[in-house]
């Protein structure tokens, strides 16, 4: 038999969903078990949201659509970039794919040749390098610290530049840091990428979750027309309006890539479900105060869980200013031993802590850092109490 693609071998499981699936797995066994893993708001999805869907389906709008989406969210959309971000994109511009993640791999497909090489900010989501690799594309990590808020600096970007160079990808609010960039930071990454000839893949699905007032969510597009015409933004719903099973998300970007996207997508899934588009445009032009909500109820959750994090010795972490993750440094335990076996490292960590104390969290290895840990707070605060308190007691009999 001959062999299977290259590309795709080179592959790697997804470390947080296979965590989170073992999580759930033992949960439903009876486990009493506490979950620091999903990349998911525990929200329901709220009910008018739930409601338009119902509506659409009760009225028969099943059928296929335009590849791009309906002309209606893409309109939404349009408005909602230009009131919240200072973005002006024509409906035409727009493409409305298959969650966030689908609206990364369009953005790939469409500027990456073989060979070519993305600039990655460490931490970064797990998915950045293999989609980037499916593409053809190259992974130039930049790693950053505890000291620079896990930011590259410009010095770092213009370091990792050369010949094969396409593109810088951007995720603020980070997923696993909880990063934002400020106005002058991103400033100075997009005069780079002009200086440069560089494209930009801007990830904004958490812009609606920052708890530090004194750095706003900025779109990088924002800063004039050269860098808006070199930058794919990419947004969604899943984490603003906790809907990430409804999959949808979208690219906002100059007319050539979006027609090359659109070209893309069209081969690959035509439309979203046409369910999920009805409730993305009420998601979008409804009721706002459901993410003002969940934001509230975030916020709470990140000051309690970071106040127990910086309660326990041999834990080192930023307070977070978005996103609902906690990233922490572990390396002043790897060495030690619980019960006879030793920590060498974050995967050991996450492995054990799962056996001793049933809390499951994210090793980050796959994040660019193999000494890091990735808490989410997306759980109750009984949860976080509870969760912490074990990992605590974990952590107090390690030597």
């Amino acid at each position: 038999m001959k062999p299977l693609s290259i590309k795709a071998l080179q592959v790697r499981e997804s470390s947080t969903l296979a965590i989170t699936a073992k999580a759930k797995a033992l949960k439903a066994a009876g486990e009493d078990l506490i979950a620091f893993t999903a990349g998911e708001p525990d929200f329901d999805t709220p009910e008018h949201i739930k409601e338009a869907a119902y509506q659409a389906a009760q009225q028969g709008f099943t059928k296929y659509t335009a590849t791009p989406g309906i002309h209606e969210v893409r309109n939404a959309i349009s408005a909602k970039l230009k009131k919240d971000n200072r973005l002006d994109y024509t409906p035409s511009q727009i493409i409305v794919s298959n969650g966030a993640k689908h609206a990364l791999h369009n953005a790939f497909t469409a500027i990456i040749n073989d060979g070519d090489e993305i600039i990655f900010p460490a931490p970064y989501w797990i998915t950045y390098p293999e989609l980037a690799a499916l593409a053809g594309g190259v992974s130039h990590i930049i790693m950053t610290d505890k000291s620079t808020g896990y930011k590259p600096t410009a010095k770092q970007i213009k370091s990792a530049i050369t010949n094969k160079t396409k593109a810088i990808l951007l995720n603020s609010p980070n997923n696993p840091s909880g990063a934002v960039f400020s106005e002058d930071e991103l400033k100075a990454v997009a005069d780079i990428a002009v200086e440069n000839d560089l494209y930009v893949i801007s990830d904004e699905i958490y812009e609606k979750l920052i708890y530090n007032k004194s750095t706003p969510h900025v779109s990088i597009a924002s800063f004039g027309k050269e860098i808006y015409d070199r930058t794919i933004v990419v947004n969604g719903y899943s984490k603003s309006y906790s809907m990430t099973g409804w999959r949808v998300g979208y690219t906002a970007s100059s007319k050539p890539i979006a027609d090359v996207i659109g070209n893309i997508q069209s081969h690959q899934t035509s439309n979203i479900n046409t369910l999920t588009q009805k409730a993305a445009l009420v998601a979008e032009t409804g009721d706002q105060q459901c993410i003002a909500d969940m934001g509230v109820a975030f916020g709470k959750r990140m000051e309690l869980m970071y106040s127990l994090v910086s309660d326990i010795s041999g834990f080192e972490a930023n307070k977070p200013d978005g996103a609902f993750y906690v990233f922490i440094d572990i390396s002043s335990l790897c060495g030690k031993s619980v019960r006879g076996k030793t920590i060498n490292n974050a995967s050991d960590f996450a492995e054990f802590i799962l056996d001793e104390q049933k809390v499951a969290l994210v090793p980050c290895s796959d994040f660019g850092y193999e000494k890091h840990i990735r808490l989410s707070y997306a759980c109750s605060e009984d949860e976080i109490i509870e969760g912490m308190r074990r990992i605590k007691t974990f952590v107090s009999i390690a030597n």
